[in-house]
Formats: C-alpha cells, sequence, structure tokens
C-alpha cells in the first residue's frame, strides 16, 4: 500500500505544534524537529516553508528560529491552537467580570476567543469587537454583537484601521477584554501598528479594562509599545508566571487574578526544563 497523504487537520495540528516547541525554545535544528514530530526531513522542510513564508519563524541552512524578540503575532488558524490549557484557565477566571447587561468590548486575541465562549450564556449582552471569531461564537449563542468594521485582515480574521479606531472613540462599555503579545517591565508591545493602535483605543472605551496573558508573554518585547499594566484595572494570568512579575504589576497598584493550570501542564513543564 502507497503513503497515505495525511489530512489537512493533521497537518495543521503538526505545523501548531512545531510553531509553539520553536517559540517556547528559540529555535532548533531541522533534522531534530523531523525526529521529534516523527515525519521525514522533506515533510519538516515543507512544513517550516509554509511557517516562514507566514513570517511565523526564520528557517536558516540547517536550523530554524523564532524572532528574537518574539514579535511575531501568529496567524490566527496557528494561534487559536497554542496554549490551550492556558486560555481556557485565564477564561474561566475572567468570567466573573461579566454580569447580565453589560456592553463588553472584546479585542481580536486568540487569548480571550474562550472567554467569549465562557460568556454567551450570559443574558441581555452587548459585545463589541473588532474580532470576526469572536463576534461569530457569541452571535451563534444569540448574544447582542457589534463588529467594529474597518480593513479587514484575512490572515487575523479582523478588522483595523480609522474605522475601527472612530468607532472606539465613540463607545463606552462596561468592561473589555485584550491580551497582549509580549510584556517587558510592565510595558505592552504589539508586531504590528495598527493592533497597538486598537489596543491603546480600546482602554480608552471601557469603564474597566481586564488584561488576560499567560506566562510565555513575559520578559518579551515587540515593536510598538502601546499601555502599559497600570491602565488597566486587572491582570489575569496563570500560576507559572514569575512572582517577581506578580508583584511588579501588583506594585503598579494593578489587580492581579491568578489561574492555575492543569496538573498535567504543570507535570508536562518541569518535565521539558
Amino acid at each position: 500500500m502507497g503513503n497515505v497523504r495525511s489530512s489537512d487537520a493533521v497537518v495543521e495540528q503538526r505545523r501548531r505544534n512545531v510553531l509553539q516547541h520553536v517559540i517556547e525554545h528559540g529555535g532548533a535544528r531541522i533534522d531534530e524537529l523531523a525526529e521529534r514530530f516523527e515525519v521525514s526531513l522533506m515533510t519538516m522542510h515543507r512544513d517550516l516553508d509554509e511557517l516562514a513564508e507566514r513570517q511565523l519563524l526564520r528557517k536558516l541552512r540547517g536550523r530554524v528560529e523564532s524572532y528574537p524578540s518574539l514579535t511575531v503575532e501568529t496567524a490566527t488558524r496557528f494561534r487559536v491552537g497554542l496554549r490551550v490549557a492556558e486560555k481556557e484557565a485565564l477564561a474561566t477566571a475572567a468570567a466573573a467580570e461579566v454580569r447580565p447587561g453589560m456592553t463588553v468590548l472584546i479585542d481580536d486575541s486568540s487569548t480571550v476567543f474562550p472567554l467569549a465562549k465562557g460568556i454567551s450564556a450570559v443574558d441581555r449582552l452587548t459585545v463589541v469587537t473588532n474580532s470576526v471569531a469572536a463576534a461569530q461564537i457569541l452571535a451563534g449563542a444569540g448574544r447582542e454583537v457589534v463588529l467594529l468594521g474597518g480593513r479587514y485582515r484575512g490572515e487575523f480574521d479582523s478588522c483595523t484601521g480609522p474605522d475601527v479606531l472612530r468607532a472606539l472613540a465613540r463607545l463606552h462599555a462596561d468592561v473589555s477584554f485584550t491580551s497582549a503579545t509580549a510584556i517587558a517591565d510592565g510595558q505592552l508591545f504589539h508586531p504590528i501598528q495598527d493592533y497597538a493602535a486598537i489596543k491603546d483605543a480600546v482602554v480608552e472605551s471601557a469603564a474597566r479594562n481586564v488584561l488576560l496573558v499567560n506566562h510565555s508573554k513575559f520578559g518579551k518585547t515587540a515593536t510598538f509599545a502601546y499601555h502599559d499594566v497600570r491602565s488597566y484595572d486587572l491582570v489575569v494570568t496563570d500560576d507559572a508566571t514569575p512572582e517577581q512579575e506578580l508583584a511588579a504589576i501588583r506594585d503598579a497598584g494593578t489587580e492581579v487574578r491568578v489561574a492555575p493550570l492543569p496538573e498535567t501542564k504543570h507535570l508536562a513543564e518541569e518535565s521539558n526544563q
């Protein structure tokens, strides 16, 4: 029997796993990746060529590297498959901020997608977002959704640009939920200027602002700086975040809520150290 070609779903999941491995380790040899993921060297080169073409990693002779400051905001179809346990833990911890009748603002962050699912059962919500994915999650549950239109960016399944910013300037939400690509010394960063501008505007459009960010985002930077943690009322993170990072946020006057990760996740991280 000839070789059976992997399904698109299997290939996509493998590429997500490869990308996460490279991000977490900063780089890897291509032959080691092929061995780790049990595929041929040719198949691994195809996977890496695809990831490199999307500017999710840098492919060099015999090895690949993540971008030095982790400035890559990965495409939506890869982001949603990364660090699922952390995202779900943060969503569970943050959901208590939402009550019936609120106007809730959600930005284009895969970290908040599980939150969108979690609050979809809350009565009389109005949710405002520039994320098509988040809008579909909530509209499918019968919630009132306002989609902020502008320049549609298919790679991220969301809208950016001056139309989004003007809409945010006229908006008053009860609470906002956003994430960050990177945090260093309390400063937040994003690799794409349009999205950094939206995150800036979101903070000005809500009475209470909540930042959801897992432990992997700390100690990193990206090209465009925007608000720091003092602009947020609450930071929700996981219990793998270093204590000194938590203390720095509290010292800035911002509340911290720490979500426990599943025990299996901790054991896996310890085995990789």
